[in-house]
């Protein structure tokens, strides 16, 4: 019943299972966008895409500091966010780069500034890069559409995996399929990666209002 109720009041306030069909996301084989852009980081310096990639490429995961299927929901829900630094661990071990990008133009001055990205680092214990998209310029030319959205490229910069982290926001117990760790896997190994498009779930990104 919580879980139901939570859905319905997140739906309510436009926050999650948006299909956001006007956007159209980048196609599997596409190259990055934007590679040489740079944006603010956490830790003050300005950084690009390029500057993160690692021997095998790139994991590019859009998130931010107030959507509940990011950072949770109490006890209905765990969120994504406490398992980033696995998937940084999974990442940095297939010579991946992992960044994480606020595209959240519109919560700026509600929980997804600067300063809001650098105390939930701090407090989450962040191992990865966390930037500041600018007017959702990133999430535009990715047609990123929820937080979490995750991008995964290869070594020549190419989109080999996008969507989902895994099966299932309320419990890292409980997921069935990480489609992420699979693909990171996969990517490490030269293989292919037979699941390579999955339905991102989570808030819609604020972008900037033009």
């Amino acid at each position: 019943m919580k879980a139901t109720l939570f859905i319905a009041i997140a739906c309510f306030t436009g926050l999650a299972f948006i299909d956001n069909t006007e956007i159209k996301t980048i196609e599997i084989g596409t190259k990055c966008p934007m590679p040489d852009v740079k944006m603010k980081g956490i830790d003050n310096t300005m950084k690009s895409l390029s500057e993160f990639k690692a021997g095998n490429g790139l994991l590019v995961v859009f998130s931010c500091n107030t959507c509940p299927f990011v950072i949770g929901n109490g006890s209905d829900s765990e969120g994504w966010d406490g398992r980033y630094n696995a998937v940084y661990d999974k990442a940095t071990a297939a010579k991946v780069g992992m960044v994480l990008v606020n595209s959240n133009h519109g919560k700026r001055g509600a929980g997804d500034g600067l300063e809001d990205m650098q105390a939930r680092a701090k407090e989450k214990g962040f191992k990865m890069p966390y930037v500041l998209d600018e007017e959702s310029a990133l999430a535009n030319a990715f047609g990123a559409k929820t937080t979490p959205h995750v991008f995964l490229f290869d070594k020549n910069m190419k989109l080999v995996y996008r969507g989902a982290i895994d099966d299932n926001v309320k419990s890292s117990a409980g997921v069935k399929d990480n489609y992420l760790e699979t693909a990171l896997e996969s990517l490490s190994k030269g293989k292919k990666i037979k699941n390579n498009d999955t339905k991102p779930v989570g808030c819609s990104i604020k972008r900037a209002v033009k």
